[in-house]
């Protein structure tokens, strides 16, 4: 198993997530490129990634399968 997961086209290392949003992101703003995605946040205060809803479950189980071993 790898310690990465793709998120886009990024590779996000499964121990620099601090937290996935449990529901998609919304704040009405007519120039916003996230609506309906879902942020993700890493360690070290960079900027958010966002993913997809698929994205964001293997990013999940990939965690939790990290965690159990």
């Amino acid at each position: 198993m790898s310690i990465f997961c793709r998120i886009d086209d990024k590779l996000i290392p499964l121990y620099r997530v601090l937290w996935v949003a449990a529901t998609p992101h919304f704040c009405g703003e007519s120039e916003c490129n996230c609506e309906g995605l879902y942020e993700i946040t890493l360690d070290g205060g960079s900027e958010p990634i966002w993913a997809r809803h698929d994205e964001k479950e293997r990013l999940i189980e990939q965690i939790e399968d990290w965690q159990q071993r």
